[in-house]
């Protein structure tokens, strides 16, 4: 199994149009071949973490292999999603992990 972790970080005020885009690629994501898990996070404010970040959003994936993430990202749906984000974006940092 294949772990993902991307965090994007939003342009300032953005995180909410941001997401209404995510959530419109998420049923095509969770039905492709391979996925195990697909969504979205964002920062829960606590008194013991790091401080919660207002332009963040943490994808967290699960996927059966490589070559799963990988058909994912080549996506027809994935293609259009960027172009409709790409505005939205500001940086994003992807962790791709197995288990130990």
């Amino acid at each position: 199994m294949i772990h993902v972790i991307a965090v994007v970080e939003t342009v300032e005020g953005a995180r909410g149009d941001f997401l209404a885009e995510f959530h419109k690629v998420l049923p095509f994501v969770r039905a492709e071949e391979g996925c195990i898990e697909y969504g979205p996070v964002i920062d829960l404010e606590t008194d013991f973490a790091v401080p919660a970040r207002a332009d963040v959003v943490t994808i967290l994936e699960k996927w059966e292999d490589i070559r799963h993430l990988k058909e994912h990202l080549k996506a027809p749906h994935m293609m259009e999603y960027r172009k409709r984000v790409k505005d939205l974006v500001k940086g994003m940092k992807v962790y791709v992990m197995r288990n130990a």
